[in-house]
């Protein structure tokens, strides 16, 4: 009878053994109110949205700085101006565009617009193009299944095709899909094929320029030097340029769709052409930081460990203060509160083995660029660097989990690591219990966020990365992400997540291996 008893309590022994008493002690000093505390701070008017190279994102790098500096935890030693990194950067008003064909000059914003990512001027003549549907590839229906389209100039149709009782081609009800509902959808399919020039044929112009307006009129930025051109260049243009455009092959848009609908089967086609495509941007050079604080390690000091989040938002929007509490003001103060819990540890004799690096980096609302400019002068050395646990709009609730507040996206974890994964996996089953999502760890993923937050620039240079997420929501880059909609205890469960994974990488033995890659 005893040998049973004892038999039925092993596996409550075995989960008591892998419980950290300390670890689990000083991540007590992750608190919801101290990250309360400090997002009512950055968040509020005053700091006027912390847009990239503004007063707001400077006033938010001194209030960083302080804090750290107040709890004691030191600057890098191999900083030159205390806690922040400065870096410089160039920012181009938008784009004038100049598109010719024949002679004909067409006009931007009423015949085409774009907000193509590149910054510095550029110019670039199309011959052939090459007609593909409506740019979809799904097993019930495929525009690019016989089409040669890599390095070449692609023409699609925007939206999706309907049969003609009214019903998707693609959902097979009147509900559109993502292909209409959202845009990345075939840029990142244009990506996949490998096309160098995309034009979408938007029979809704004006009404799309409407929405896309903080797109076409914002400015761009790059890290002062670098000038880009990401591929595929993307430009909407009208119906009837597309007709101009099309005229050697004796096409028209109303035609083409009309036969998808009815024959149930793609368009694809190419056309001689000569187009001529001029970009120029005005710029101007101006400053921004990325702010850090730095606990150093004992016996396996010279190894670091990155958390990090991006401290920067959307600025001041026709008179409207985008706030940003939690893009990415919730990351932001989640760094803080771990800086603070893992200096606690140090000062009470229990730091980490490994140096632990807290990185807020400004600029990532712009391309990356903060993390873009560490990477390519890291403080600490790369090869040095075990991992980065990125932060990232962890304080609300997407539509997909109204009803479970109890779960974090994680994204990134398994790229590059198994044992990474393994180690997040473990910690939260052992501390936090979180319902671990990783719908946006596929590498299907539309929305491709694994390559839209600050950890990529790790990633890329091969350092392990773990991305913490909650989703988007109805506040998404809008003046409404206020604090008042944030869920603090909600960030300090996941924060705490994000604290055990950190405590086991900077103290176990054996740095993590890098066994794959899918970065």
């Amino acid at each position: 009878m005893k040998l049973k008893l004892i038999l039925l309590c092993l596996p409550s022994i075995l989960l008591a053994q892998q419980i950290d008493t300390t670890a689990v002690r000083f991540s007590k000093y992750v608190t919801a109110e101290g990250m309360k505390k400090n997002l009512t701070v950055l968040a509020s008017d005053e700091y006027e949205g912390r847009e990239t190279g503004q007063k707001g994102q400077k006033m938010s790098a001194e209030y960083i700085s302080k804090y750290y500096k107040d709890l004691g935890i030191p600057a890098s030693p191999k900083l030159k101006d205390g806690y922040q990194q400065s870096f410089p950067l160039e920012v181009f008003n938008p784009q004038t565009v100049k598109i010719s064909f024949h002679k004909k000059e067409y006009k931007q914003n009423k015949d085409f617009y774009t907000w193509a990512n590149i910054t510095g001027d550029t110019t670039f003549s199309i011959g052939d193009i090459t007609f593909c549907g409506y740019g979809i590839n799904t097993l019930v229906y495929n525009d690019y299944d016989k089409a040669d389209v890599k390095n070449k100039t692609v023409m699609v149709l925007a939206g999706e095709p309907y049969h003609a009782d009214g019903k998707s081609m693609i959902t097979h009800n009147a509900e559109a899909s993502q292909w209409t509902s959202n845009y990345r959808m075939k840029q990142t399919e244009a990506k996949k094929q490998g096309i160098k020039y995309l034009l979408v044929v938007d029979t809704n112009l004006a009404e799309s320029m409407l929405q896309q307006d903080h797109r076409i009129n914002g400015t761009r930025m790059s890290i002062d030097g670098k000038t880009s051109l990401s591929f595929p260049f993307i430009i909407y243009i009208s119906k009837q340029m597309a007709d101009d455009i099309l005229a050697a092959s004796k096409e028209k848009i109303s035609a083409i769709s009309s036969k998808i609908s009815s024959t149930k089967k793609t368009v694809s086609f190419t056309s001689k052409t000569n187009l001529t495509i001029q970009l120029t941007q005005e710029k101007r050079s101006i400053q921004a930081e990325n702010v850090m604080a730095y606990v150093e390690g004992t016996d396996l000091k010279d190894e670091v460990i990155v958390l990090s989040a991006h401290y920067d938002h959307l600025g001041i929007i026709d008179g409207k203060v985008y706030n940003g509490a939690d893009d990415d003001g919730s990351g932001t103060v989640a760094i803080m509160q771990l800086a603070k819990a893992f200096e606690e540890a140090k000062k009470q004799g229990k730091g980490p083995r490994r140096s632990m690096l807290f990185l807020n980096v400004s600029g990532e609302e712009k391309g990356l660029l903060g993390s873009e400019y560490y990477a390519e002068h890291p403080v600490y050395e790369l090869s040095k660097t075990v991992c980065d646990l990125n932060i990232d709009m962890i304080g609300r609730l997407d539509e997909a989990h109204e009803k479970n507040a109890n779960y974090v996206y994680l994204i990134g974890s398994d790229k590059l690591s198994s044992e990474l994964h393994k180690i997040s996996e473990q910690a939260n089953k052992t501390y936090t219990k979180l319902d671990l999502d990783y719908t946006f760890n596929d590498e299907n993923d539309p929305n491709r966020f694994y390559y839209r937050s600050d950890h990529y620039n790790f990633a890329k240079n091969n350092v392990p990365v773990i991305f913490y997420f909650n989703g988007v929501h109805a506040d998404y880059h809008q003046e409404t992400d206020e604090v008042q909609k944030i869920d603090f205890n909600k960030m300090e469960k996941i924060s705490r997540l994000v604290f055990f994974t950190a405590w086991q990488l900077a103290n176990q033995t054996e740095r993590i291996k890098i066994d794959s890659s899918k970065k």
